[in-house]
């Protein structure tokens, strides 16, 4: 009989993982703590890599539909001074191996990708033990429970299902973003969203940065990111958005204003971000039936732009394990030996690339980053 497989989270890495299973007859099961797919927004561009992303989706056959999705001419990078002096501009590549797609359409190819009644929304996972006869017992907070002989974590950072594996938690990597977003359109914005080019601009200076990303319908959004302490954080009052705006745009005195404008100007949610990460190099033994993709795995800054990549190859790369592999202790042993190793290496460059990205050394460690690639 076909063991039962349960995954908790339906992001990029989990859903990858349900649809390349469903792809060869094999049935599971996608726990979600979101009442819908449309509960919140999915945050902004993701540029997909040919050696993981890419491969992913091709596993996943739905390569086609994605390049649907690509959206031409936002790939092109542009890097300034606080002063709005541009000191490297890279235009799009028409042709660019690593393709910019919005994470909520791609998020969306995956979810209509499966058969219908694959995703159960709001069941957030409150628990898991295991069984004594084998397998696990999952219970919800609505009060629901469901056993599962294999159980797949891609329930993120704060992963429910990571705590069987490793003690392993994120930690606090001294950076936190502001989301941002000029939607308006107005008159008031055009010299600073003109300042962006046609893609991504990166305005940074030690211990602190403003990036924005110009999507072709002319809409805004990146975010601030500051070096501070948690505490901090905690000072930063949002109860008045346009109050809390100024505190953070004070610690840009002396910038340009067409950069202040994306602080000030914000028409997003205002919340402050800490970015965690789990410890490079993170491994763990071997648990039977049970294993973990994405961030609950791998949980990194954004500074090497794999995240997500890895997430979805993880999936992939799982589920190829499970359906080729008749013992799924020597399925989980495969995938993990490679996972550690992957995970691995882009944790580490995630970790160089956020120190310089705000280090002593910015703006020019980024243009140094970017003429490299």
């Amino acid at each position: 009989m076909q063991k039962t497989i349960a995954i908790v989270g339906a992001g990029l890495g989990g859903l990858t993982l349900a649809r390349v299973l469903q792809a060869h007859g094999v049935a599971a099961t996608v726990y979600e703590g979101e009442a819908s797919a449309t509960t919140r927004a999915q945050g902004g561009l993701l540029d997909i890599h040919e050696e993981t992303g890419k491969v992913a989706i091709r596993t996943a056959g739905l390569y086609d539909e994605f390049l649907t999705l690509v959206r031409p001419g936002e790939d092109a990078k542009r890097v300034v001074d606080r002063h709005g002096t541009i000191l490297f501009d890279m235009p799009a590549d028409p042709g660019s191996a690593r393709p910019e797609v919005d994470r909520g359409e791609l998020r969306r190819l995956l979810i209509d990708s499966l058969a219908p009644g694959t995703i159960r929304w709001g069941h957030k996972l409150a628990s898991i033990r295991h069984r004594p006869k084998g397998g696990y017992v999952l219970t919800f907070a609505e009060g629901s429970a469901t056993r599962a002989d294999i159980v797949i974590g891609a329930d993120g950072a704060w992963s429910k299902v990571r705590p069987l594996l490793t003690p392993a938690e994120p930690v606090y990597s001294g950076t936190c973003f502001l989301e941002t977003a000029l939607t308006s359109g107005g008159q008031n914005h055009r010299a600073s969203v003109t300042a962006i080019g046609s893609g991504t601009l990166m305005a940074v200076a030690p211990g602190k940065g403003i990036i924005a990303h110009r999507y072709a319908d002319g809409h805004v959004r990146g975010y601030v990111a500051l070096n501070k302490p948690e505490t901090w954080m905690r000072s930063i009052d949002f109860g008045d958005p346009s109050a809390g705006l100024r505190q953070v745009a004070d610690e840009f005195d002396g910038w340009s204003p067409l950069l202040t404008a994306f602080v000030t100007e914000s028409d997003a949610e205002p919340w402050l971000r800490p970015i965690y990460a789990l410890p490079v190099g993170l491994e763990w033994d071997r648990v039977p039936g049970v294993t973990l993709v994405g961030d609950a795995a791998h949980l990194m800054s954004p500074f090497a732009g794999e995240g997500a990549n890895l997430a979805m190859y993880d999936g992939a790369d799982l589920a190829s394990e499970l359906v080729e592999q008749l013992d799924t202790e020597a399925a989980l042993t495969a995938y993990e030996e490679r996972l550690f190793a992957r995970s691995g290496d882009a944790a580490d460059r995630s970790a160089r690339n956020l120190e310089g990205f705000f280090g002593r050394e910015a703006p020019q460690s980024v243009v140094t980053l970017f003429g490299r690639s």
